[in-house]
């Protein structure tokens, strides 16, 4: 279960346990083992984007630089449409290896910008003096809500905020 972390602690939790699972991908033999780690990652990025949308970022809204916001959630819904085309494929699809790497390396960018020292997301929301703590709390919960949620039911069709003419 999700033990008590401020919010940064929760959400660079997060980024590790996908890199981990993005590692263990790429060592993956067969087709079955690859697509259970794929489904594993995207139930995970979109949990773990969700309550970025839904809680830390608004929370940030005002207090941070505005473009790394707005950056944010642009590669969230890139890594969305990915999710989505990984969700509806199968590894003997033509290009499904090259999705997860290519959502991977998205990924991998994304956390650079929220982690950075000094001007990263992550260490802006630390300096403007967000109450860490009760951030943690309210995503933790929302997450644990989300997960069991979405094991029940599979991840719904994502949500797209800034691509405007695309369709997912």
């Amino acid at each position: 279960m999700i033990g008590k972390q401020d919010a940064i602690a929760l959400l660079k939790a997060d980024h590790r346990e996908v890199e981990a699972l993005f590692e263990k991908f790429e060592g993956a033999k067969g087709e079955g083992a690859k697509q259970k780690i794929a489904l594993q990652i995207c139930l995970e990025l979109t949990v773990h984007a969700q309550i970025e949308e839904e809680i830390f970022y608004p929370a940030c809204e005002g207090k941070i630089d505005e473009d790394l916001i707005k950056e944010a959630y642009v590669e969230h819904d890139g890594a969305k449409v990915l999710i989505a085309e990984i969700e509806a494929g199968a590894p003997d699809d033509e290009f499904y290896d090259a999705k997860v790497k290519v959502l991977s390396e998205q990924i991998e960018h994304h956390i650079e910008e929220e982690e950075r020292r000094m001007e990263g997301m992550f260490s802006q929301a630390r300096k403007a003096g967000l109450d860490m703590d009760a951030l943690g709390e309210r995503l933790r919960a929302r997450k644990t809500e989300l997960l069991a949620q979405y094991k029940a039911t599979g991840l719904t069709k994502p949500e797209i905020a800034t691509f405007t003419d695309a369709t997912v």
